[in-house]
């Protein structure tokens, strides 16, 4: 099976670039392994409708995201299958031009949508302009990293880390890649 890790967000609005930066930091900071899978990261920034056709080539895909919740506050963090999503959550306020579940739900109409889970952290600092986190979501990551391995651990993938890149530091470095 193909899998996709796929980050959404706006790198220069400060939390909102949590999906990119954490992707890119899965992909750095890990090697993965299987015999029966692949694995591909990509940084969708807020491309959302655009990758559509990107998407359609995959089995299953994990979307890193920042999402609101109703009663939730900065830094909690959400891990569901696509089909089974909260009523109390949405994509609202987010500063990407086509929201990422707009794209999902179209792609679901056509029949293209892989099997998909989102994985997300509702933002505190979106200020334009910005590529400081703040730390409800650095800590929120470190959650959201352990709950993407658990979760590729138990679809079949070898998980080693390789290296220790931290969030910030790649945040910070967004910019130029």
């Amino acid at each position: 099976m193909k899998f996709l890790v796929l980050g959404i967000g706006n790198i220069v609005f400060a939390d909102e670039g949590l999906g990119v930066h954490l992707c890119k930091q899965i992909e750095k900071n890990y090697l993965f392994k299987s015999d029966s899978h692949s694995i591909d990261f990509i940084d969708g920034g807020t491309l959302a409708l655009q990758l559509s056709y990107i998407i359609a080539q995959y089995d299953k895909m994990i979307v890193i995201d920042c999402i609101d919740a109703d009663d939730a506050k900065p830094g909690d963090v959400f891990f569901f299958p696509y089909e089974a999503m909260p009523k109390k959550v949405s994509w609202s306020g987010s500063a990407h031009e086509v929201e990422m579940l707009q794209t999902l739900q179209y792609m679901e109409l056509l029949g293209d949508l892989p099997q998909s889970h989102i994985l997300a952290c509702v933002p505190k600092r979106i200020e334009q302009m910005s590529f400081k986190l703040s730390e409800e979501l650095i800590n929120a990551s470190k959650i959201m990293e352990d709950t993407l391995i658990k979760h590729l651990k138990s679809e079949g993938f070898d998980c080693e880390k390789i290296a220790d890149y931290s969030l910030q530091d790649l945040a910070n470095l967004s910019y130029k890649n």
